[in-house]
């Protein structure tokens, strides 16, 4: 587990865009019975999570069509948490950063660190707006 002093930055980054930080099961739970779409991102204190995943994120959200709902988890803070939304990923392995898109509470695309490792933050901003669109 990271001190909070080393990730509350990182969490900012995301929360002041406007995500929701989920911090229990049952906040997971809850934002999962959400109708609508949803985005949640698997935040990390990696490198790919702060040099392309957040920034990508970001980006993608500043455009026509997004999600109704945006949350975020932190893997190595808030373990139980994590855990949950993972259940919701399955049959993808444990990967963070990641970030999968949901319709209706259902899993219908989802983005694992090895496509996030390497490719730019406006790569995966183009990438999301995509699949945005096809919602």
């Amino acid at each position: 587990m990271y001190p909070e002093q080393l990730v509350a930055p990182m969490k900012a980054e995301l929360a002041n865009a406007g995500f929701s930080e989920l911090t229990t099961p049952e906040a997971v739970d809850a934002f999962m019975k959400k109708p609508g779409t949803s985005l949640l991102v698997f935040n990390s204190v990696c490198g790919c999570a702060a040099g392309t995943a957040r920034p990508g994120v970001r980006k993608a959200i500043d455009h026509n069509k997004i999600p109704a709902n945006l949350g975020t988890v932190f893997a190595g803070v808030d373990k139980e948490a994590v855990n949950k939304a993972r259940e919701y990923t399955l049959p993808y392995p444990p990967s963070s950063p990641s970030i999968a898109v949901f319709k209706d509470g259902n899993l219908v695309h989802f983005v694992e660190r090895h496509h996030i490792e390497g490719r730019s933050a406006d790569m995966i901003a183009t990438h999301l707006k995509m699949v945005f669109d096809e919602l």
